[in-house]
């Protein structure tokens, strides 16, 4: 994919990033949604007010596996923070923190990666560009 289209991602995986209690619930669903069973593990926090009542809570924290890359976002006191890890057969070789920017940028790129072999991973990219 060129890289024209790894920066049109980026910016529409970019919308609503200003409220980050809201993106994070609308990505972490969006990618659910679309990417193959396993491939996203969202971690959820619920206050009691939220039980009571039957929700679901917000999202604590989010982890996308795409090949040998694993993309984690953590929500903390109204903080995100990033981590990116590579992973082989389950061994980390590599791991960093990034801020939300570079964690966004990461995303998009192996989104874009993985959408050239998996058909539910083109289907997210389109998603998120339409």
């Amino acid at each position: 994919m060129p890289e024209r289209d790894v920066a049109m991602l980026a910016a529409a995986l970019r919308q609503d990033s200003a409220d980050l209690n809201l993106y994070a619930n609308v990505l972490s669903t969006n990618l659910a949604d679309s990417l193959p069973q396993g491939s996203v593990r969202i971690k959820r926090k619920r206050s009691v007010a939220e039980r009571v009542a039957g929700r679901e809570g917000s999202v604590a924290e989010l982890d996308v596996s795409l090949g040998e890359q694993r993309l984690a976002l953590r929500m903390d006191r109204g903080r995100m923070t990033g981590e990116i890890r590579h992973e082989v057969r389950g061994v980390v070789l590599s791991r960093r923190e990034v801020g939300l920017d570079e964690w966004i940028d990461s995303l998009a790129q192996a989104l874009t990666e993985a959408a050239t072999s998996n058909a539910r991973a083109r289907e997210a990219v389109e998603r998120f560009l339409s």
